[in-house]
């Protein structure tokens, strides 16, 4: 009995020796795959030290994936720039490019061409304008022309005049006639007085007939046209040679164009001109300016283009409105670089556009300083910085700046480069304008987004006004009170690619208007003011808030002759960028409705 109670206890002893040693056996091999390879360490390594950041706020940085905590976007990963050699370049990942919507055209040499937009009157030719006088003294007993605009035809009885002195005369002759055989001279002298008094060959004979002087004579005009002006009424004393009326004759008329002097340059004689008269609608009228005025008005600062044309229907009548086209070249500038203004980015002092580099590395950006020329409408003429066959960013150019400005590379704001910014200081300088997407989407805009827009165009609009007035303190005042009502604007009523773009131009109007509470001059505001309008111009197109139509009003001096835009409500023009010394300088452009 003992025996085998050992024997059994042994038997499981063995059992249990021989489990153990195979489950020692098939353990390993199974477990060994679960073993983590060194790779995945590095990986998650990686993966733990990569940062993220917003799009439209590259100064936002996350250890993580996350929603940006100023406009609630998705955060990217941050592209390692460890390996560019380019110190001066700028590398962006595929994605940044493509949320920047950065789009690149190749610099060529091409026709440096203006287009001008010219306004004039009709005018009368004043090689056909003349003044009827009065030959005779004495008082006018009658008019038969009473008002202005009468035609008059040459010959024709214009008023009677009483003169005791011509009375005399006729006297004088009829007494002369009668001892005409014995003293011929005298009467001939009788008769050259009268004509002295312009009194015709057959007036002279129908006074020797008739034996009777003519009381009340008759003044005949000299020529045919239009009475433009009556200088006599019923009743005056006239002098000899006092004048009656300006004629005008309006077979042919004058329009003259008014021509800034940064426009000049751009006009000469023989230049085609498409024009269109206000009153005439729908037709289009060419011709070709014949004469530039050498002389510049004091006043308004222009001078005047003419063309002639003939008017033998009269549908052209003078002072009618007239608008004019002309698209002219720089002389010496045939082959030129021209950009658009979208490539540009000024800062006051310079101007930088970004040009688009390939190496083995990949893909990169390179800040590029250049000279504009003269402003060609939508694009610059560029003097100096680039070269043919170079490749530049004429879209997304902003977003490029900011990625360098993060990665300390030369930008727009630090030409020498440094640290990376960590936050919203911008050096208070200007930044330029944001690059604009074209096309509108005003109609996917949310009534919410729409309501929050419109107090930012009131407050711009209260800004244009104090500069018009040359008021300094009320302009950094509206400032101040535009950049409070953006930093609090709604951003969740913008959805889609509304919030894409308004967190653009939200970013550069803040800039903006930051500098004016640094501005200590009326120049420097209206510098600032300019990139202000830039973007609220292009915000108006782009979302259509207002609810009103907005004229865009252009001043060809303004910017150092450049030339400026601004928004108005109204059609009337009153300029901020010079106020009170030339308040009415400008021009409609278009109209944004």
């Amino acid at each position: 009995m003992k025996n085998s109670i050992n024997n059994k206890y042994l038997l499981i002893v063995i059992t249990l020796f021989v489990g153990v040693l195979l489950g020692w056996l098939i353990m390993p091999s199974a477990n060994l795959p679960e073993q983590p390879p060194v790779h995945e360490h590095v990986e998650s390594t990686a993966w733990v030290s990569s940062v993220y950041t917003c799009s439209m706020h590259p100064q936002i940085r996350q250890g993580e994936p996350g929603d940006c905590p100023i406009c609630g976007m998705d955060l990217i990963p941050l592209e390692n720039d460890s390996q560019e050699t380019d110190p001066l370049s700028i590398t962006m990942s595929p994605t940044a490019i493509q949320l920047a919507d950065v789009k690149t055209m190749v610099v060529g040499k091409g026709k440096a061409e203006k287009t001008l937009r010219l306004d004039g009157k009709i005018q009368v030719d004043e090689r056909l304008l003349f003044t009827q006088a009065s030959h005779i003294p004495g008082r006018i007993e009658k008019l038969m022309v009473n008002f202005t605009g009468e035609y008059i035809a040459k010959g024709q009885t214009i008023a009677l005049v009483y003169s005791p002195e011509l009375v005399t005369s006729q006297e004088e002759l009829l007494q002369a006639n009668k001892i005409k055989e014995e003293q011929p001279a005298l009467f001939n002298a009788a008769v050259a007085k009268l004509k002295n008094w312009k009194v015709s060959e057959a007036q002279v004979q129908q006074i020797l007939t008739t034996g009777e002087v003519i009381k009340n004579f008759p003044i005949k005009a000299n020529v045919s046209g239009y009475v433009s002006q009556k200088f006599a009424n019923l009743g005056d004393h006239l002098a000899m040679g006092q004048a009656l009326y300006e004629v005008s004759n309006l077979s042919k008329v004058w329009v003259l164009f008014d021509v800034y002097e940064s426009e000049i340059p751009w006009i000469k004689t023989g230049d085609e001109v498409n024009y269109r008269v206000q009153s005439i609608p729908g037709e289009i009228f060419t011709s070709k300016i014949d004469y530039l005025d050498p002389i510049i008005d004091p006043d308004t600062r222009v001078a005047s283009a003419r063309i002639s044309i003939a008017n033998p229907d009269l549908k052209y009548k003078p002072e009618m409105f007239v608008s004019g086209v002309i698209t002219s070249s720089i002389t010496g500038a045939e082959e030129a670089i021209v950009v658009p203004k979208t490539a540009v980015m000024w800062t006051g002092t310079r101007s930088v556009v970004y040009v688009k580099k390939i190496s083995s590395q990949g893909l990169s950006f390179q800040l590029r300083e250049v000279t504009l020329g003269a402003a060609l409408g939508t694009e610059y003429l560029i003097e100096a910085g680039l070269h043919p066959g170079e490749e530049i960013v004429v879209n997304g150019a902003f977003s490029i700046d900011a990625a360098a400005q993060l990665a300390g590379k030369p930008s727009m704001m630090n030409p020498e480069g440094g640290v990376a910014m960590s936050g919203h200081n911008h050096g208070g300088m200007e930044m330029t304008k944001v690059s604009q997407i074209e096309g509108s989407i005003g109609n996917s805009l949310t009534q919410a987004a729409k309501d929050g827009l419109i107090p930012i165009f009131d407050h711009y609009f209260k800004l244009k006004n104090a500069l018009t007035i040359d008021d300094l303190k009320r302009s950094i005042s509206q400032a101040e009170e535009m950049l409070n009502y953006i930093s609090n604007i709604d951003m969740g009523s913008f959805e889609g690619n509304a919030h894409m773009e308004w967190m653009k131009y939200q970013k550069s109007l803040s800039v903006s208007l930051e500098k004016i509470g640094s501005d200590k001059s009326l120049e420097e505001v209206r510098k600032t003011f300019l990139s202000i309008s830039d973007e609220m111009i292009g915000m108006a197109e782009k979302f259509h808030p207002f609810p009103k139509p907005l004229f865009v009003q252009h001043c060809p001096m303004a910017d150092t002759n450049r030339g400026a835009d601004w928004l108005s409500m109204e059609e009337k023009v009153v300029n901020p960028y010079f106020g009170k010394s030339m308040l009415t300088c400008g021009e409609v452009t278009r109209t944004i409705k």
